[in-house]
């Protein structure tokens, strides 16, 4: 049976030896690019509109951050099970058109006075649920169009591009909010996820998907099929548990910090804005290391490493008093740690994750492992806005964020603190796990 290295590299065209001359690939990273630069300023859009023009309160909130990530819980192993049997691009595609429909409907209700509570909520979970689908696609997508030996730079490319959404996307969507209005941010947008469709609609590559049957399997057999493949895996399991436990601890701690952040420290919308998108260009530098470090210091240590120190600059945030003058620049270096070794901590799992995945699992593989790791976000919200109701800001944001810290606890004690500095083979890989 072919291993997902030779699964990968047999494609129908050669993949040119620098992945910025094929023109496929500058492609996908376009369009990725400007999809995420669209769904992280509609992030901030949606909140700052719900508190500084609705009032909403902190259960209000809460609920709105756990709309907009329900669809993780209720949509990710379908996905995967989709994106499987589907062309990636296609997906891509038909959710980009998606939520530029949404996206632009919320910007027209703005526009006419009818965008309230009810309308944000319909708008995030349309948006979260096809950003859903759009996220698994593009991570499948990447293992159909480069060989196995460039997915780390692949995946650098690709989480760079994110990196540079997290910087304009805040940092745009709280200027727009505060400067303009909400319809004018969330038009914006849109138009964010409208380049995506110009840019990965013209992707050429015909994907190596698996042949279907004349009788496929049924949707539950597949998905069934995932979960089992990453439950058997050692590593795989282990990157469920601690993303889990992140995922819930930073759903719960984000909406603490979203009020925080004006109510407590007095912040505007911009400066909000700012503080957030200062997670970029950690980000960027986090993407140019995960490229490096890891075959240097091999790809255990950078996963443990890089996420204790992401996860426990938070904890001095709650110490913070005074004017901007002094909070800002904390605020802005505590986000810039975050995001360079989140990244670190993004870019290595996500390679490790496609190095020990068979080609024709890598959907349901993607899927399975959002399901678990961010299928409690809803719930992580839904915590943090009842403990800053009952617990007040300041310690709730001090409980959240040591819960983050959670996560590099269980990575250290796993095997996946081991790896060294190859990536594992998909056979060792399922070896190792028995």
């Amino acid at each position: 049976m072919p291993s997902a290295s030779s699964a990968v590299s047999d494609s129908s065209r050669p993949v040119p030896s620098s992945l910025w001359r094929d023109g496929d690939f500058r492609r996908l990273w376009v369009g990725q690019t400007a999809s995420q630069l669209g769904e992280h300023a509609s992030l901030v859009v949606l909140p700052l509109f719900a508190v500084l023009t609705l009032n909403a309160g902190a259960g209000q909130l809460g609920v709105l951050r756990a709309v907009g990530q329900a669809p993780i819980l209720m949509l990710s192993l379908f996905a995967g099970a989709w994106v499987d049997g589907w062309r990636a691009r296609t997906v891509m595609v038909l959710t980009d058109v998606g939520r530029t429909l949404a996206l632009g409907a919320a910007a027209v209700a703005g526009f006419l006075g009818w965008l309230g509570l009810p309308a944000l909520f319909v708008v995030a979970f349309a948006v979260g649920a096809l950003s859903v689908f759009f996220d698994v696609a593009y991570q499948a997508s990447l293992v159909r169009l480069v060989k196995r030996d460039q997915l780390v730079r692949g995946n650098s490319a690709l989480e760079g591009s994110r990196s540079a959404a997290q910087i304009g996307g805040p940092a745009l969507g709280g200027a727009l909010v505060t400067l303009l209005s909400a319809p004018i941010a969330a038009a914006f947008s849109a138009l964010f996820f409208a380049l995506s469709f110009l840019s990965i609609r013209r992707i050429c590559h015909r994907e190596s998907i698996p042949e279907r049957s004349e009788r496929p399997p049924r949707i539950w057999r597949r998905i069934h099929e995932g979960l089992r493949f990453v439950v058997s895996d050692t590593s795989l399991r282990t990157v469920c548990l601690a993303s889990a436990a992140f995922q819930f601890s930073f759903a719960a701690m984000m909406t603490v910090y979203l009020l925080f952040l004006p109510r407590e420290l007095h912040l505007s919308g911009t400066a909000v804005g700012l503080a957030l998108a200062a997670t970029g260009p950690g980000a960027l530098l986090g993407s140019v290391l995960a490229a490096r470090l890891p075959r240097r210091f091999g790809y255990g240590a950078v996963l443990v490493s890089a996420a204790a120190l992401a996860d426990g600059a938070f904890l001095c945030v709650p110490a913070l008093h005074g004017s901007s003058a002094v909070t800002v620049p904390v605020l802005l270096a505590v986000s810039f740690v975050f995001g360079t070794g989140g990244q670190l901590v993004n870019v290595t799992v996500m390679a490790v994750r496609q190095a020990v995945t068979p080609d024709g699992m890598q959907g349901r593989t993607a899927a399975t492992i959002t399901f678990v790791g961010m299928g409690l976000t809803p719930l992580g919200s839904l915590l943090g806005g009842f403990l800053a109701e009952e617990w007040g800001l300041r310690a709730s944001l001090l409980v959240t964020a040591a819960g983050m810290m959670l996560s590099p606890v269980l990575m250290a004690l796993s095997p996946l603190a081991r790896l060294g500095r190859a990536l594992p083979d998909p056979m060792e890989s399922k070896e190792s796990s028995r």
